[in-house]
């Protein structure tokens, strides 16, 4: 079976400058693997495909079957990394019109406390009335603003509905082991529960509970994602030579790219099904580097789409950006165009292709358009969007995101500027102990 792979032929470094980055990304990966750096306490995920063992695979699909079961509807509340990648991988994996059909295999997964939209969450409520409807409550400390919030409403209403013991049965927590607001309950409703690592960060915590209890609830093959991921462990590990190893080349260009002025790197993808493929991306980049001043920019597009809006700005904006690209190799399904006698549109030079041969030739055009403007791109082939492949593409943006902070020199794995919101929030709702926030927040407005 193929791996994915990286391509930097149009990256704009040349073989010699990414050669010399060889001892540098060498020592950053024995740093990870010595745990001897900044954040060395969130190393968990490092090697955590090769540590999962088949019978927590178990455990996770009996109670995903559970769900399945009994439930119409799944809500997965979670915020970030709580989320995004099992949502990245369901919506990867799923048919873009789930929500049309009228049979389902299995229940509809939908996500909520990633917002504190008023509409957002009526509207959610509403829809859910007349439904059996389940809940996976996913965080470590209870007391996360959005995702608590979410949570409380779902729990009562979940119980209204189903009563008390069929909400028991239909709600799961995956959260702190001993301590914390959502544990204390769990222990209290007697909900089944997962483990959060404390060693695992939540924007590395795709391939723990976090992402693969909502990922199996989806009906998708979470030993395959696991099996995905540990392959590119291995790919991606120590014994590897440098100029064989994706996640390396890729940490030392992206490097190179931003010395010399790139500052912002785009995600580019041309199947739709990835976009928050790209969204989990942005938060795995943009909360491990952007810090101390430093940092490369992680924006994302969906092409062909955002080339009618974005491509202008690509094309000929400021010379600060590069492409990588997600390219996937083969389609799941096969859609010819048909030819048509009138042929008003001209589009019978196309009769008979395959859409995706004309997407590959959109992708190509561009690519070369946006070489020849300045642009450097690499690309992640990916031979196909699977559970396995998925799984590879998860570990090696992981891989590569530590070995990339170490580069930078900066701590990948903690996320302090995150926090300046909540307590100038927490002090504008007169949260209590925010009281002296609140005076100086006051004086401000």
């Amino acid at each position: 079976m193929k791996n994915i792979c990286l391509n930097i032929d149009k990256a704009a470094v040349c073989k010699e400058t990414v050669a010399a980055y060889e001892a540098q990304v060498k020592a950053c990966m024995e740093t990870l693997e010595n745990g001897s750096g900044l954040g060395n306490d969130f190393l968990g995920w490092l090697h955590l495909p090769s540590s999962i063992t088949a019978e927590h695979l178990a455990d996770l699909k009996g109670a995903a079957q559970v769900l399945r079961e009994n439930c119409e509807v799944v809500v997965v509340a979670g915020i970030g990394g709580s989320y995004l990648g099992a949502r990245a991988v369901i919506e990867a994996l799923s048919n873009s019109f789930q929500w049309l059909k009228k049979e389902q295999n299995g229940p509809i997964i939908v996500f909520a406390g990633h917002n504190i939209g008023e509409d957002y969450l009526y509207e959610l409520t509403d829809y859910l009335k007349d439904k059996k409807f389940g809940v996976i409550n996913i965080s470590k400390s209870g007391t996360t603003t959005e995702t608590a919030l979410a949570f409380r409403l779902l729990k009562k209403q979940c119980e209204d509905q189903m009563g008390k013991e069929m909400a028991k049965k239909c709600i799961v927590a995956v959260t702190d082991a001993k301590k914390g607001a959502a544990r204390v309950t769990a222990d209290k409703e007697g909900y089944k529960t997962f483990i959060i690592p404390d060693n695992v960060g939540g924007r590395f915590s795709v391939l723990t509970p976090v992402g693969l209890l909502p990922i199996a609830v989806a009906g998708f093959d979470i030993e395959q994602l696991v099996a995905g991921a540990c392959d590119m462990e291995k790919v991606c590990g120590s014994e590897t030579p440098f100029c064989e190893n994706p996640a390396a080349i890729y940490a030392a260009v992206r490097n190179e790219l931003y010395k010399q002025g790139k500052k912002i790197e785009i995600l580019v993808n041309y199947n739709p099904k990835l976009h928050y493929m790209n969204e989990w991306w942005k938060q795995l980049y943009g909360e491990s580097e952007g810090k101390d001043g430093k940092g490369i920019y992680p924006s994302a597009v969906d092409f062909s789409t955002d080339l009618h809006s974005m491509g202008q700005w690509i094309q000929e904006g400021e010379r600060t950006i590069f492409e990588t690209v997600i390219s996937v190799e083969n389609p799941d399904n096969e859609l010819r165009v048909p030819s048509d006698e009138e042929n008003l549109d001209g589009l019978n030079f196309l009769a008979g292709k395959r859409v995706d041969e004309v997407n590959k030739m959109a992708e190509l055009g561009t690519q070369l358009a946006h070489v020849d403007g300045g642009v450097p791109n690499m690309r992640l082939i990916v031979p196909q969007l699977s559970e396995y492949y998925l799984g590879q593409v998860i570990y090696f943006f992981e891989k590569a995101c530590g070995i990339s902070g170490y580069l930078l020199e900066v701590n990948p794995f903690n996320q302090p500027g995150v926090e300046a919101y909540k307590k100038n929030m927490f002090a504008l709702l007169n949260k209590p102990g925010y009281e002296e926030e609140s005076k100086a927040i006051q004086a401000r407005l």
